[in-house]
């Protein structure tokens, strides 16, 4: 009895540890892991759910090439600025104020000579005088002198006219004192949001900044943008630094707004760090985004399945894919997964040339011997009970 007892004991053990790995086997897909394996993301391509799923493109020299040269905003390039500093003239709204010299007393706006007690005045200062909608100023014995659109220059010559043979031998000085219509508006994170006035002999946008008290915040994470004729275009504040081009003249109306936006992508998967990683303003590549999210992890990461996922514009899209494979997307954006192949060296200089976007995911899949490794481990921890059981179990009987 003794030894049948300890074959039906053996016998339900052993159906116990062949039951648990059929359980083990069975929900291989409930296996913890950090995301979706590079076999299964190529399968979910263009699934139905959310955002009408996705296309898969991998990365080629065409594709990074294609990355590459799409346009970067810049002030240059857009404002097509390669005019020297502007040519400022008076608007409707500037306040001026008009000094006249007579070359004798006793004249229109000089006072007469009393022997004795003085030599006579010989200049008149007319007070500010606004310039009305018309464009005009009034002066006194000239009338309305046209101003608005003029020079300073132009408007003096104007009032000498006016006054020939009214006055004695008159000059005139025209000194803008309110300038409302040659200024710029700086707001936004700058330490006095203020209308910057233009200088004769301009003003470029680093200078407006300065001229509002210059930035209260990090410049990594700052941008610049420029708002001229209902055209508006954001450049990293650290761009402009860099590149002399961009620190453009300023002109009358425009408006700059330097506001903060930091940049950041996540990281998911097999790297060193799952977490949201910030980066500069002026951009990063795939490469240092990589690199700033630890590297790959050597025991798990699927070097051949390293993923970048984004949305990109639909006429981007037609450009990787042919055009059915995009055209039943709705939206103006289509979801994009690429996918980067770190076993092949040649990918490294294709990560290079790919900049990152703003809120980018990176994900890096888990190699299949990674899952098979976890599988193997489940397995262990079930059948190292079981075993000691049975061990357990036949000590007992040969007792």
């Amino acid at each position: 009895m003794g030894s049948g007892h300890n074959q039906v004991t053996k016998s339900w053990w052993l159906r116990f540890v062949l039951c648990g790995l059929a359980g083990v086997l069975a929900g291989c897909s409930s296996i913890p892991s950090a995301g979706p394996t590079a076999h299964e993301i190529k399968e979910q391509e263009r699934s139905a759910g959310a955002f009408d799923g996705y296309i898969l493109v991998d990365i080629d020299r065409r594709v990074a090439s294609i990355l590459a040269s799409q346009p970067q905003p810049t002030f240059f390039g857009t404002f097509h600025d390669r005019r020297p500093r502007p040519d400022l003239r008076i608007g409707v709204g500037d306040g001026l104020t008009v000094t006249i010299w007579e070359a004798a007393s006793g004249g229109l706006f000089s006072s007469a000579v009393v022997t004795g007690v003085t030599a006579g005045s010989r200049t008149a200062t007319v007070p500010q005088q606004i310039v009305a909608q018309d464009g005009t100023i009034q002066v006194p014995y000239a009338g309305r002198i046209q101003a608005a659109g003029k020079r300073p220059a132009e408007v003096e010559q104007a009032i000498v006219d006016a006054l020939k043979n009214k006055a004695i031998e008159p000059q005139a000085v025209v000194t803008i004192t309110q300038n409302v219509s040659n200024t710029v508006t700086v707001t936004g994170e700058v330490t006095n949001g203020a209308r910057v006035p233009l200088a004769v002999n301009g003003e470029r946008i680093l200078s407006a900044i300065a001229d509002a008290g210059g930035i209260h915040v990090p410049a990594r994470d700052s941008f610049v943008r420029l708002t001229r004729n209902g055209q508006t275009v954001s450049v990293a504040f650290n761009k402009i630094l860099a590149d002399p081009k961009e620190n453009i003249y300023v002109r009358p109306g425009d408006v700059i707004t330097v506001v903060q936006e930091p940049q950041s992508f996540t990281a998911f998967g097999g790297t060193q760090q799952n977490a949201s990683v910030p980066f500069n303003a002026t951009g990063i590549t795939l490469d240092e985004a990589i690199a700033k999210a630890g590297g790959l992890l050597d025991n798990r990461a699927d070097a051949s399945g390293v993923f970048l996922l984004r949305f990109e514009p639909a006429m981007l899209a037609a450009q990787l894919q042919p055009p059915p494979e995009v055209l039943h997307y709705s939206t103006e954006l289509v979801p994009v997964i690429y996918r980067l192949n770190l076993r092949d060296a040649n990918s490294y200089f294709l990560a290079r040339m790919i900049p990152m976007h703003n809120k980018d995911i990176v994900y890096v899949a888990n190699a299949p011997l990674s899952e098979v490794d976890k599988v193997l481990s489940a397995i262990g921890h079930l059948v190292a009970p079981a075993a000691t059981g049975v061990s357990v179990a036949a000590s007992a009987n040969r007792f």
